[in-house]
């Protein structure tokens, strides 16, 4: 059995095993460490239906040899069921990292990324882009950039004429910067090849399948500039976090949607810039300081807590 210490809060994480949801939820919960004193304790969920029947009998087995939880936080839809089902068994608040497939007033708080434009009902905190585990370090090297390559998508076309040649301008603008360029498990197979095959002398090639686990967080961390394919909004908003100068490679979108225009929005608020061949992105190009919605959200999470007077109330680190 796990215990909790004596007034330490306790946040369960409910888990669905897809990389992105984790990162989300791993975002906040790390930053209501940062903030309070609380632990963390993650349960993996899969079952689309057991839940159902565990929320109607009151039942949730999974918690039972757990200490009672205050927050119960989860992303992605096979958690949004558990968690009520959690919540009515065994007490807490419900926190959920997305707008819900459940009408948004079954639960305690949402956290929804402001493009969805969501209108509805609900205590709602409105979040730019989804929330990531990154944190501000490094020493952010001038001469060093990334290139991150994402690849075809539900929202945009994939043109590897239109990505290499952007890729080649900037090395070319811009000589005395070394480039590293990964790409993700969405590019197309041959695409690092190809690019390895034109010998730019400022530009490393390391494939996603030779990267390890935080290996991004790390580049971004010594990076001074990130150039993100568009399609890869998460990364946009996790090299924001680091801190990093956000340059955005152009794409073709299939369609107008809510994720173009959210990318769209930040680029016209001067979070980042877009490409240009004439290279005018070079006075706009530089890091933007205090993007940390992960701490934003556990501030707007902390602060409801107090609003509620309830019995347990957080206990702030002090340093």
């Amino acid at each position: 059995m796990i215990t909790a210490a004596e007034n330490s809060m306790v946040i369960w994480r409910l888990t669905d095993g897809k990389p992105g949801h984790e990162s989300q939820s791993e975002g906040l919960v790390n930053a209501l460490k940062r903030k309070m004193d609380c632990q963390s304790i993650d349960i993996r969920v899969s079952n689309r239906i057991q839940p159902l029947f565990d929320l109607l009998s009151s039942t949730w087995p999974a918690g039972k040899s757990l200490p009672r939880p205050d927050f119960i936080v989860g992303a992605g839809h096979r958690t949004h069921l558990n968690m009520l089902a959690a919540q009515r068994t065994y007490g807490g608040k419900t926190i959920v990292l997305m707008q819900p497939s459940l009408p948004v007033s079954f639960f305690d708080l949402c956290l929804i990324p402001e493009h969805d434009n969501y209108q509805g009902d609900g205590d709602v905190i409105e979040t730019r882009g989804v929330l990531n585990p990154i944190t501000v370090q490094g020493e952010h090297h001038r001469k060093k950039g990334l290139f991150l390559i994402g690849g075809p998508s539900k929202h945009y076309h994939w043109d590897e004429a239109l990505v290499v040649s952007q890729i080649l301008q900037v090395c070319k603008q811009n000589p005395a910067i070394q480039y590293t360029l990964s790409t993700s498990p969405r590019t197309p197979h041959d695409f690092a090849a190809d690019i390895a095959g034109i010998k730019i002398s400022n530009l490393t090639i390391i494939p996603y399948e030779e990267t390890g686990k935080g290996w991004v967080k790390s580049e971004l961390a010594n990076a001074y500039t990130a150039w993100i394919t568009e399609d890869s909004v998460s990364m946009v908003y996790e090299a924001l976090t680091a801190q990093t100068a956000v340059g955005v490679l152009n794409m073709n979108v299939k369609k107008d949607n809510r994720v173009a225009r959210g990318l769209s929005k930040l680029i016209g608020e001067g979070y980042a810039v877009r490409f240009d061949s004439l290279g005018h992105y070079k006075k706009q190009l530089h890091p933007v300081l205090g993007f940390m919605e992960s701490d934003r959200c556990a501030d707007g999470v902390i602060r409801r807590i107090l609003e509620t007077h309830s019995s347990r109330q957080p206990q702030a680190l002090t340093v």
